[in-house]
């Protein structure tokens, strides 16, 4: 039953990474063993088929939730392995799904690679190249910051091919493919952000995955979707955590002779948080609500569930490093973490502003209508 497919997947994370953030993000790296051992259940809308968990979105996005609230690079691990498996379970063949999808829930880790450095949130400016040459397809280019490259076996990489676009994917040992891990990054710092150059990378034929030639940008956007929706649900299970975090600290904490909770100022940031915590949770829950129906509004909800909920933790985290005031000033801290993660937050899957303008947009066409 799903239901106990989602305890299950709950549980084992809550026993392999509970009280183990702080270690992680000190030292930027997370045990192989570990991503090993949640290998289904970093992409866990795979079918069960495939070896995966076969969770709806709705199920799917609580897992990512209490990931988030627990270890923001397990969680940043788990978008960039679940937006790998959807761009091979949306645009493979069968032949490459059956192929391709054991690996992933058997614990081999994937990545996908979108930025460039001339192309972060204008991906129409992507200048990596895809070509065919008789039975081999060929790479050349460079992509940037491309979460949990540091640990992949498999990078899905995208890039033009002809008029349009394509996605390959490329094993992270081919000849002409160089992984160089980016050390002492701003947030998630053990998620294995890495930069990735591919130099007359070839590879047989049917490394390249369907949809081949169609537009970039719709490409681009069925995976950037599913990573969209995984983000906003980490960013929820973040403040989930900053609210516990805050709510203890603010009952055991006293000044002025008086529990922190007392005090109308300190009691105003918890109710903030409270209400940030919620509405996240319920944008991410509509934007899942639409996946799971397959409704063509999807797009629309899953950006505003990313621009609510990134907005929302970067201020939750920031509120909650004011309450613990010192407590929370030290970089073991939860919501120290929490502070420096949710930032990226802002940043990767789309920009604030970026999602602002597509927001804006849907709002004019709707106008016009």
């Amino acid at each position: 039953m799903p239901g106990d497919a989602l305890a299950r997947a709950t549980a084992l994370v809550t026993e392999l990474v509970e009280g183990q953030a702080e270690e992680w993000d000190r030292t930027g790296l997370l045990p192989p063993e570990l991503l090993g051992k949640l290998g289904p259940v970093l992409c866990a809308q795979v079918a069960t088929e495939h070896g995966g968990l076969g969770l709806s979105s709705r199920d799917n996005g609580e897992l990512t939730a209490h990931t988030g609230s627990l270890c923001g690079s397990v969680r940043s691990v788990m978008t960039t392995q679940g937006m790998a498996a959807w761009a091979i379970q949306r645009l493979g063949d069968a032949a490459q799904r059956a192929r391709l999808l054991p690996r992933l829930t058997g614990g081999e880790l994937a990545a996908v690679a979108f930025s460039e450095p001339q192309a972060g949130s204008d991906l129409s400016a992507m200048t990596t190249r895809i070509r065919d040459e008789g039975d081999t397809v060929v790479l050349d280019g460079h992509k940037v910051w491309v979460t949990g490259g540091h640990y992949a076996g498999l990078i899905v990489v995208f890039g033009r091919y002809g008029d349009g676009g394509a996605a390959v994917v490329v094993p992270a040992d081919a000849p002409g493919v160089r992984v160089r891990r980016i050390p002492d990054p701003l947030g998630c710092r053990a998620a294995g952000h890495a930069d990735v150059e591919l130099d007359a990378v070839r590879l047989p034929a049917d490394s390249l995955l369907g949809g081949a030639g169609q537009s970039l940008s719709l490409l681009v956007t069925s995976a950037l979707t599913y990573g969209r929706l995984s983000v906003a649900w980490g960013c929820a299970g973040m403040l989930r955590g900053c609210l516990a975090a805050t709510t203890d600290h603010a009952r055991s904490r006293s000044q002025f002779g008086k529990p922190l909770a007392d005090h109308q100022l300190v009691s105003g940031h918890l109710g903030r948080l409270l209400i940030a915590e919620q509405v996240s949770a319920r944008v991410c829950e509509h934007a899942s609500e639409h996946w799971d129906s397959g409704s063509p509004d999807v797009v629309m909800t899953t950006v505003l569930a990313k621009q609510v909920s990134a907005v929302n933790a970067a201020a939750g985290a920031s509120a909650a490093v004011q309450v613990l005031a010192s407590a929370g000033a030290h970089a073991g801290s939860l919501v120290a973490r929490a502070y420096r993660d949710a930032k990226l937050m802002e940043i990767i899957e789309g920009t604030n502003e970026v999602c602002l303008v597509m927001l804006a947009g849907h709002a004019l066409g709707g106008a016009r209508r």
